[in-house]
């Protein structure tokens, strides 16, 4: 069966776990709705269980890794070479953010080459290399043919799935890729159908004046010339997407059908969620958003698909960066939940309980 029936059979959340948590946090030892968002990711995650009591105790964090050919176009300020060389430190080599926060959040990190421009010969980098040399300049041509496009979703499906099987209750997302907020931004206004470039483009990391009125003109033009339908998410990543959005594309998708929560990071985890809730809308019921980015395309995209980012630190990193620290408020929010003492079982009067208000 491909990763499209796959996608079909996502079933929408369990509402009847759902009143259960709901019930179980109103009957906490506590004012109804003190812990804001910590209680209606509770209340999410039992939908997507389908139990009232969760815990996240095994993580995983998925990073892809791919170049760009529309980085040939001078839309981004650091050299190519550097998604290499931050593959290679990813891989055990140096400890970079992701390494670090993972590492202390006792998060398992994967790191998977799906088109990093050189060889990776890391025994902790997964080659799935679907095109060596990476994707094409979509200034040019489409930038990924149609049935890899299909190969780099199917890996980041079955990446979903075989981390359920290993025992993961939670996903995390990644990237690296130079230029990548540049496929991100064309992939968002693709989606959400947006001509003006000052709504959805980003400087992204530390371009010139210049460099950004050239990046906008890039994506303008590479929209205009291939014309991707606002309606398939597989011909907006044919036609100006990365391998990197398209494997979060099913990772996002994988997490869902097997119902798993799975934590969005910035703008190019973001345009791949977007492109995931496009192929089933379903999709987004099982997404947890970690942080805003400051990317204007961000905002778009999370309010298109409805979700309440939890953090706001000015973060712009990427590498899923944002996604140890939304894991770590899953896991308040469980214990909070799971542990937290009934008025019943603290023995607080009735009539103090029904004074307070949510």
């Amino acid at each position: 069966m491909d990763v499209l029936q796959l996608a079909s059979q996502i079933r929408p959340l369990d509402e009847g776990a759902m009143d259960r948590a709901r019930q179980r946090q109103h009957s906490l030892a506590k004012p109804a709705g003190s812990f804001g968002l910590l209680e209606q990711l509770s209340i999410q995650i039992a939908g997507i269980t389908g139990k009232v009591n969760n815990r996240v105790d095994k993580k995983v964090h998925f990073l892809f890794g791919a170049d760009n050919g529309v980085y040939e176009e001078g839309v981004a300020g650091t050299p190519q070479h550097f998604t290499n060389l931050l593959m290679q430190f990813y891989g055990g080599s140096a400890h970079c953010g992701i390494n670090v926060l993972c590492d202390h959040n006792g998060i398992d990190l994967r790191v998977i080459d799906l088109g990093v421009k050189g060889e990776l010969d890391l025994p902790h980098v997964e080659n799935r290399k679907l095109m060596p040399g990476g994707t094409h300049n979509f200034c040019k041509q489409p930038a990924i043919e149609p049935e890899i496009v299909s190969r780099a979703v199917e890996i980041g499906f079955y990446c979903a799935q075989q981390a359920v099987n290993q025992g993961y209750q939670i996903i995390g997302t990644g990237e690296v890729g130079m230029a990548n907020t540049t496929t991100a931004a064309a992939c968002i206004m693709a989606a959400l159908e947006i001509d003006d470039p000052d709504r959805a483009i980003g400087r992204g990391a530390g371009l010139t004046d210049e460099a950004f009125a050239r990046k906008k003109q890039v994506i303008l033009h590479g929209l205009h010339l291939h014309k991707p339908n606002p309606d398939d998410a597989f011909d907006i990543l044919s036609k100006v997407g990365g391998l990197d959005i398209a494997a979060m594309c099913g990772l996002f998708l994988g997490a869902a059908f097997c119902r798993v929560p799975i934590v969005v990071d910035g703008v190019i985890s973001v345009a791949a969620a977007l492109l995931a809730a496009k192929i089933n809308p379903l999709a987004k019921c099982f997404m947890i958003p970690s942080h805003i980015s400051e990317e204007p395309g961000y905002q778009l995209a999370v309010e298109a698909l409805g979700l309440n980012p939890m953090l706001n630190l000015g973060m712009r990193l990427g590498e899923g960066t944002g996604c140890p620290l939304a894991m770590l408020l899953v896991e308040n929010a469980l214990v909070i939940m799971n542990e937290m003492s009934t008025f019943e079982e603290a023995n607080l009067e009735t009539d103090y309980r029904k004074n307070l208000k949510a």
